[in-house]
């Protein structure tokens, strides 16, 4: 039987091509700053816009990005003027964010577990129309900065210090990476869940870098592998009924424990050194009288 002949799969597929295509291309400047696990903080974060979004009666995605966003931009200028360090601003985002979150969804009237459960481990096949109109632009919005503004943001997250003497806005490079991990967060939290989000930005990009030198083919790797790994896990969950968030997650982890194992056997088998069988010498010939 055909999956893909319901509405709803062909959805969630869409849904999550976006986000596969979306997220490696922010990550891997995160990862190249070494802040892979922000992706889980934003998460707490929207969790509250999550809240927020229940107790008012409006689109939870709508008030999740705006909070988000929010808070992604104020650990940037914290972590900017050096009031706090980068764990204890985790911190802050990791259990504030979570805290308020479920306090809010408890507050709603809408106090099932299950609607709670959504948003932290993704349900993709209960996107609406409205929902993937929202993940289809903002996707492409925040691909679209990733992709035109490359030069400039490699530099900031390369040398922020030369960046800035070279006259590149860095504050405001900076609040727009950090908004933009706000939106991605936010928008595949509909897909592979605010608790595993972080994963799908920073797995293809860290599988990339085993096989790739440059940057700009490093992040053309891992879009490739990002988009490879929704489509599949997508395919995948609707064939053996398993979470769609999850299966994603899986396949990125697995790509990426193959790439490495193969990549370091064939660095292995490259610094082996060629070695020829030993000519020996004929034994001096004795010559008797």
């Amino acid at each position: 039987m055909n999956l893909f002949q319901y509405d709803f799969m062909i959805r969630a597929l869409i849904g999550a091509l976006v986000i596969g295509l979306a997220a490696p291309a922010l990550g891997i400047y995160l990862v190249q700053r070494k802040m892979s696990l922000i992706g889980d903080g934003i998460g707490h974060v929207a969790l509250t816009g999550v809240g927020v979004g229940l107790l008012l009666d409006r689109s939870p995605v709508i008030t999740a990005v705006i909070v988000a966003a929010a808070g992604a931009v104020a650990i940037e200028l914290l972590r900017e003027r050096g009031r706090t360090s980068g764990d204890l601003a985790l911190a802050l985002l990791f259990y504030g964010g979570i805290a308020g979150g479920v306090m809010l969804v408890g507050l709603s009237s809408n106090r099932s577990n299950a609607s709670l459960m959504a948003y932290l481990f993704g349900s993709l096949t209960t996107t609406s129309r409205t929902d993937l109109v929202v993940i289809g632009v903002l996707g492409v919005v925040v691909l679209a900065a990733m992709l035109l503004l490359r030069p400039a943001l490699f530099a900031i997250c390369h040398d922020e210090e030369y960046a800035r003497v070279s006259g590149l806005p860095v504050r405001a490079l900076n609040i727009l990476i950090a908004i933009a991990a706000a939106v991605t967060v936010t928008i595949a939290m509909r897909t592979v869940g605010l608790l595993l989000v972080s994963a799908l930005m920073v797995v293809p990009v860290a599988a990339a870098q085993q096989v790739t030198r440059g940057f700009r083919s490093t992040m053309a790797a891992a879009m490739a592998l990002g988009v490879l790994c929704a489509g599949l896990g997508v395919w995948l969950a609707g064939e053996i009924d398993t979470a769609v968030g999850a299966t994603i997650v899986v396949l990125a982890i697995a790509g990426f424990l193959t790439v490495a194992v193969c990549a370091a056997a064939w660095r292995a088998i490259r610094r082996r050194p060629f070695t020829r069988t030993a000519e020996v010498e004929p034994p001096d010939v004795i010559l008797e009288r």
